[in-house]
Order: C-alpha cells, then structure tokens, then sequence
C-alpha cells in the first residue's frame, strides 16, 4: 500500500480507501462480512475508512462502529450527512440545526467520540455557506470532528465556500470527494485543477463506474452485477449512452490485456495516477470483491498505456453524463433560466 498527504492537514492516507456504502441493506453485507472486509482493509495497510449517515439509514455507520471496535486509532474515520434521514424535512441538508444534531447520531451510531473528516454529501442550495462552515468550525473546536469537506460538488461551489472560509475567518473544507473513473472524467475540467489549487485532499468515489470497469461488463454477456439489479437504467444498452461506454470498455478490456493487468487494475491505477487524487474509494460487499481490488495497490501505469486510455476516453469527457450529482439546479428546472414575462 502507498500513502499520501491529505490535502495539506498533514496525515497520511493510504491510496486505497475503504467505503462502507455498501454495508447493510444495499449490499446486503451482513455484519460479519462487514467486520472481515475491515479485516482485510487493515491488514493490506488501507488506513482510511469513509461511511455516510444515510447508507442504509444509519446501519453502515452502525456495522463499521462494530467492526472497529478496540481498533478506532488504527484508522482516519471519515462520515458524512446532507441527504434525508426520514421524512421530517429539517432531517437533512447542511443547516447548523441538522448538522450539529445528526453528528451526535453519527457518533452514537459509530460508537466513538469524534470523527476525523466530517462530509457535505451534497452541495446545499438551500443553505449558505456561512451558515454551514460556521456550523462545522465550531464542531471542530469542540473536537467532535477533525476536519472537515465537501462531497460532490461543482467546482463554482467549491471556490464559493473556500471565499466564503477566508472572508470571514472560518474553518474551510479540506477534501472534496467527487466521482471519478476512466467514464466519467468530468472533474478533469474544473473540479481537479480547483482542488489542486487550494491544496485539497480528493477522494475518488465510483472508481469503477458502478461497476461497469469491474471486468463483469462484457458484450455479448448478461449483465448481472448487484448494482445492474438495483439500477437497472443504468446498464440499459438501449440507451445511447450506455452503448457508448460499453464500446468503451471493450477497448479498454484489450488495453489492459494488453498492458498484462485485470481491468480493475486498470482502472484503479488510471484513477490513483492522478497527481491531484489522494485515494480512490472501494466500495466491495465481499472479501473476494475486496482482494481483488487490492491487486491494484502496486499499479502503477506507464505512459503508453495512459496514452492508450486517453484515445478511447479523452480527457474531461462525461459518458454518462445524466448520472452527475453537481449539476446546477438551472439545467434540470427550466423555470430557473427563464425570465417570467410581463
């Protein structure tokens, strides 16, 4: 396992981090295999584990809580809050009011005092970032949080909140946890040169995109991976653009045959080789899953075979962009680019 410097606070983190996502209810991870995988994390030297309040309602935080028993110095903790936590509607979003009372649930749940990195699952626009980063300062005076960071949001937002920060003399977000993988190279655009630029720690979620680069994606082959059953549009090939990343990961089957690599090493090392990433998250329901992810932990992918990924998906290029988190909230509601007339 390789490390690397969170951002600029100064801990090492390992390339590699494990993501809890699925541990529960959506993947149908049961608490034993939950406790194995952090096992084997552990073991293979992956130092950073990242949960959410909202995975199964609070049970993945739950299960890690269990699993890390006795061992919570061994590990940088890292949880996160913004998406509905029931039907009550202050039950979610980035207010000071919710923030600081679904940490407390998170730490309750968790079974610990404080976290290291606290997350905006969501970038908030219905809350200012004075109110949020003001809210999150104080938590981490009160050393119930270490540090704190935004997840998935765009890169106008992240320049916003960084202002914001230094305007009025608040704590500011250290890391921002964006999706990135060889399909959905969007953030190569504005979010990475953004994060470069004031030194933040990036955590790269969905490095295998949903799936699709996990080598049990194939033409001419039933798809019938656990995320093809819970999101089925997703690998709907009728679509234009699921054709398009299946060509896509064709060719990128034969690059990494080529290169003497599994396609999941390939895409994890595309992901780490990065120079503004610091860990690409692994989301495995299995120890299986898991061990063959951490093949990719040496990956070090040379030029010809960036070369090679960069001719079938250029740099910066969505091929799925209607599954992006960030988009502005005018491009999906036609009434918020519209004058209304006279």
């Amino acid at each position: 396992m390789q490390y690397r410097t969170l951002g600029r606070t100064g801990v090492q983190v390992s390339t590699f981090a494990l993501g809890a996502m699925n541990f529960g209810a959506i993947g149908r991870t049961t608490q034993d295999e939950a406790t194995a995988i952090v096992d084997a994390a552990l073991e293979a030297g992956i130092n950073l584990i990242d949960t959410a309040d909202a995975y199964g309602d609070g049970e993945s935080e739950e299960m890690v809580g269990r699993a890390l028993a006795g061992r919570r110095d061994d590990v940088v903790l890292a949880t996160k809050a913004y998406l509905p936590m029931g039907d009550e509607r202050n039950h979610r979003g980035s207010s000071r009011r919710w923030l600081v009372r679904e940490l407390e649930d998170s730490l309750r749940r968790l079974a610990v005092d404080h976290v290291d990195l606290y997350q905006v699952h969501r970038w908030d626009t219905e809350t200012s970032d004075e109110e949020t980063l003001s809210a999150l300062t104080d938590l981490q005076r009160a050393g119930k949080i270490r540090y704190f960071g935004s997840s998935t949001f765009p890169a106008h937002r992240i320049v916003q909140a960084q202002w914001t920060a230094q305007d009025r003399r608040l704590g500011r977000y250290v890391t921002e946890q964006p999706p990135y993988s060889i399909l959905q190279r969007g953030i190569e655009t504005h979010v990475l040169p953004v994060t470069q630029e004031y030194g933040m720690g990036v955590l790269a979620w969905s490095p295998l995109a949903s799936g699709w680069l996990s080598g049990a994606v194939r033409q001419d082959r039933e798809i019938s991976t656990h995320r093809s059953v819970i999101l089925p549009g997703r690998f709907d090939l009728t679509t234009p653009s699921n054709r398009a990343r299946m060509a896509a990961v064709e060719q990128l089957t034969t690059v990494a045959e080529k290169a003497g690599l599994s396609l999941i090493q390939l895409a994890l090392g595309f992901v780490t080789a990065h120079p503004g990433v610091t860990s690409a998250l692994l989301g495995p329901r299995t120890v299986d899953h898991l061990v063959s992810q951490l093949a990719a932990a040496d990956v070090v992918l040379p030029t010809d075979v960036l070369d090679a990924i960069d001719g079938i998906v250029a740099p910066g290029t969505d091929l799925a962009p209607e599954e992006k988190f960030d988009t502005p909230p005018s491009l999906l509601d036609p009434a918020l680019r519209r004058r209304r007339a006279a």
